[in-house]
């Protein structure tokens, strides 16, 4: 599916231009796959079909059943993405969590070598991005201490699967409703990754737990950030993450702090949001996974973009306090 892009983002003083980059997952039914990455902005196209066989050009009805001893392929998708836009350590936090990284047998209600999970790296920096964030899934989060077996291996091929199966989750869009509800996928992730929302409750005060986990929005004018003019930078009120500075911030007259520019984008995805009746393209952290805001092409220059945010997700850190909390790295940004 091509995407649509902000027109202003291709302006932005953050970003570079680059060849499209492409990036190979397997994670179960390539349907659930596919339509999930599809949602991120810097995606311009996921393709299903199968991967890291020995067979050639392999079929639905062929790709896990190989004649003659040979390797079988998995349901994968190719997917063709915009790395000033979205990295491949951000398709790496995306993928784990849609899939049971600690199956070994298959996906979900798929069983079958087909069905289990991988990822193809094309060249070292993929493979070292691939294997730490395994590794940090073993120690941080839902899965610390279990065993990751996902596998890392190198990339050597990929089929595209029959027209049907592209974009099936559009074409059959009840078939894939019920299919998705039935595998146990939506299930499983919403017990494993809402344990971890839940223990955000007793960090968080209602407010900042309804915006962050619950794509909530504050009150314009009656927050904490919009009117604040003091230097510093704003990280994400649950991971710490840092996110946008009051070098970028502007007053945009909205009633929510406002940024034409991101301090750190590398800490920041851009999904696709209809949940109004219209396409908004909202703001979310990387670690955090928090709902920040949205972001609009309404802004100054030199972006013309403007990251409507709210004070809820955020936290100001001043420049004196930068040092102490660990954020020194930026104080040469405020030196005139």
């Amino acid at each position: 599916m091509k995407k649509i892009i902000l027109s202003a983002l291709l302006l932005s003083s953050s970003l570079s231009f680059s060849a499209i980059q492409k990036a190979y997952f397997a994670g179960g039914c390539f349907w659930c796959i596919e339509s999930e990455f599809e949602k991120y902005e810097g995606v311009k196209e996921v393709i299903s079909g199968y991967s890291g066989g020995d067979a050639i050009n392999p079929t639905y009805k062929t790709y896990s059943h190989p004649e003659n001893g040979k390797l079988s392929h998995v349901e994968a998708v190719e997917i063709s993405y915009d790395d000033n836009i979205i990295s491949y350590d951000k398709l790496l936090r995306i993928f784990w969590k849609q899939i049971d990284p600690t199956d070994g047998d298959g996906s979900f209600v798929d069983r079958g070598f087909g069905y289990t999970s991988a990822i193809f790296y094309q060249n070292n920096k993929e493979k070292l991005l691939a294997e730490n964030s395994r590794d940090e899934l073993e120690k941080i989060g839902p899965f610390a201490g279990q065993k990751i077996v996902t596998r890392i291996i190198p990339f050597k091929n990929f089929y595209p699967a029959e027209e049907y199966h592209q974009d099936y989750y559009k074409k059959n869009s009840l078939k894939y409703k019920y299919y998705r509800n039935r595998s146990g996928r939506d299930q499983f992730l919403e017990k494993i990754w809402g344990k971890e929302k839940m223990k955000l409750k007793d960090k968080l005060s209602p407010l900042q737990y309804k915006v962050t986990q619950e794509n909530g929005t504050e009150k314009p004018f009656d927050n904490e950030y919009n009117d604040n003019k003091e230097a510093g930078i704003y990280v994400d009120i649950v991971s710490g993450e840092p996110l946008f500075s009051s070098l970028e911030k502007f007053d945009s007259g909205t009633g929510w702090p406002s940024f034409y520019d991101m301090l750190e984008k590398d800490n920041i995805l851009l999904v696709e949001d209809d949940t109004l009746f219209t396409k908004r393209i909202e703001v979310r952290s990387v670690k955090g996974d928090s709902h920040l805001g949205h972001v609009f092409n309404d802004g100054p220059n030199p972006t013309g973009l403007r990251y409507c945010l709210n004070s809820a997700a955020l936290k100001f850190i001043s420049v004196n306090d930068l040092e102490k909390s660990g954020y020194g790295q930026y104080l040469k940004l405020f030196k005139k």
